[in-house]
């Protein structure tokens, strides 16, 4: 026994190196700044940034879905699967115990081929109790196969909490840009039902004017043309709203229905702009970190598959007591113990091997080139959404001066027409042209508040962790 202790130790110092490459974090070629750099900046990327709209309802819709979301759920349900993934791994590092233990009579013939002797009891009692220190057999890890495996679980777990926490990221800006969206629409809405209600009472009075014969049918024609063109903008706005209500709702974990409303998208607050590095991104964006993980896995899983090229050895044992006498069954004499080494060497696979080797290195090629297409891809997210808010304020300081204008226009064609001036198309063509860019200003205003919304997503920050709490308290405990 004791030299069945001596050879466990050494073969524990001799599993002290692992086979296959080291995971070193590939070099990235970064950008030293932003193309489309902001020149006011704030250090706001770790904050809560969608309580900085100044709305109640939208941080009571977000903590909801936080809570409620079924993608988030089956996200946070695959990380426990990882987690028992890790530990089967983790498990083949050690020897599996069992213990046993059997207690039996039984009786022979006596008038079999073979007679008894005197000595010999019959019935017989039978006692035993072992340990196996070792369920089947336990294999010692020289070339590190079995750290590698573990190694590559421990990253495929990681990898899963930042696929999550991805999932985090991703449902918090598709809340905030649904609810944006929706307020958007609420005020195309209010512009349509306002132009519509401008313009019946327009068609109401020309209907009296053509009755009394003071203009003609084409002009009511007309009046009642725009009315009708108007009047149909009201369905599909409507049907918009009630759609966008919809996918919200799903994203709340909620079947279709209504959403609450709070501020208007006149008294939403645009936050500031967050400030940040490229290089941060590395660290920020749990995509990023998330294709990290899986690069280290797939790196690990090189040194796996260079492992079946050298020889395994396992070991077996037994440990225990048998007596036919239950009082001394856990004395000395009683007695017994085995144990076993198994080696075991590759001499010809047919090339098993040699394809196993090459799949785990074109593995980790295809997760290398992956992870640096996701770092390109965030780059781009970001210098998209850093031109497009600095591009829409510009659009929708335009968008704001022309409305003004073609209310002006509006006035004056009214004046003009009431004195006699023009006839009543330049009237219409004024109102057509200023409904038009009433509602293209609601979108333009959307657009931007979404455009924020695009920036601290694909910034990251610490706010993924702040919701992340959010998440972790709803969580029944277990």
């Amino acid at each position: 026994m004791k030299r069945f202790i001596i050879l466990l130790i050494s073969m524990a110092m001799l599993s002290g190196c692992a086979i296959g490459p080291d995971y070193k974090r590939p070099a990235i070629d970064t950008p030293a700044s932003w193309r489309f750099e902001e020149k006011e900046t704030r250090d706001v990327a770790n904050t809560i940034w969608w309580e900085q709209f100044n709305d109640p309802v939208l941080n009571n819709l977000i903590q909801i879905s936080l809570s409620e979301n079924k993608d988030l759920k089956i996200a946070s349900a695959r990380i426990e699967r990882y987690i028992g993934q890790y530990w089967v791994a983790r498990a083949g590092l050690f020897p599996q115990i069992s213990a046993g233990g059997s207690a039996g009579r039984n009786r022979i013939s006596e008038q079999g081929s073979s007679p008894l002797t005197p000595q010999i009891a019959n019935p017989a009692d039978s006692y035993q109790a072992s340990l196996n220190s070792m369920t089947g057999s336990w294999e010692i890890d020289v070339w590190g196969r079995l750290r590698r495996a573990t190694e590559a679980a421990r990253a495929d777990l990681l990898s899963s909490e930042e696929g999550r926490r991805a999932v985090i990221l991703s449902l918090v800006s598709f809340v905030a840009n649904a609810y944006i969206n929706l307020r958007d629409l609420d005020k195309q809405l209010e512009v349509a039902e306002r132009t519509v209600k401008s313009r019946e009472d327009s068609y109401k009075l020309f209907t009296l004017r053509y009755k009394g014969g003071i203009i003609s049918l084409l002009e009511l024609s007309q009046v009642e043309s725009e009315y009708e063109q108007t009047l149909s903008q009201i369905p599909v706005i409507k049907k918009n709203i009630a759609q966008q209500e919809n996918s919200m709702s799903v994203l709340l974990g909620r079947n279709p229905g209504p959403i609450p409303r709070g501020k208007t998208i006149d008294e939403l607050m645009l936050p500031p702009v967050p400030e940040g590095l490229p290089s941060d991104l590395l660290e920020r964006r749990p995509d990023i970190r998330q294709a990290e993980q899986a690069l280290i896995a797939a790196n690990a899983r090189i040194g796996v598959a260079r492992a079946l090229y050298f020889p395994t050895i396992t070991l077996t044992g037994l440990f225990g007591w048998s007596s036919t006498e239950l009082t001394s069954l856990f004395t000395g004499p009683a007695q017994v113990w085995s144990w076993a080494g198994n080696f075991s060497a590759p001499v010809f696979t047919g090339g098993a091997n040699v394809g196993q080797n090459i799949i785990a290195e074109a593995q980790h090629q295809e997760v290398l080139l992956y992870y640096q297409k996701t770092i390109q891809t965030a780059f781009r997210e970001v210098e998209d959404a850093l031109v497009d808010q600095k591009r829409i304020r510009e659009q929708l300081d335009a968008q704001k001066r022309q409305v003004e204008s073609l209310r002006t226009s509006v006035r004056v064609a009214r004046l003009r027409y009431d004195n006699g001036y023009v006839s009543y198309i330049e009237v219409l063509d004024a109102e057509r042209s200023l409904f038009n860019a009433e509602l293209d200003y609601a979108r333009t205003q959307g657009a931007l508040f979404q455009a924020f919304v695009s920036l601290y997503a694909s910034m990251g920050g610490g706010w993924v962790t702040e919701a992340d709490k959010i998440t972790v308290a709803a969580t029944p405990a277990k």
